[in-house]
């Protein structure tokens, strides 16, 4: 695991939750673990490692995931 990817999951674990999280660095993280993130309609994407599936949406017009969807996920 990279650094970065170290840096990401150690932010989206951290108390109290993190407001400076962008997604992308969530989806790269997935990514990087061996998990899936597909494409839906509009900002929805879907979610997927070690056979769990979670639904968000893109953040816009920031690219800072909102800290109910990291709480969600976490």
């Amino acid at each position: 695991m990279k650094g970065k990817h170290r840096k990401t999951l150690e932010a989206i674990f951290s108390k109290p939750t993190k407001a400076n999280i962008k997604f992308r660095d969530i989806e790269i993280l997935i990514k990087a673990l061996g998990g899936e993130v597909r494409e839906g309609s509009g900002s929805r994407v879907a979610l997927e490692l070690s056979g769990t599936r979670e639904y968000a949406h893109r953040p816009h017009p920031g690219k800072e995931a909102k800290k109910y969807i990291v709480e969600k996920k976490s």
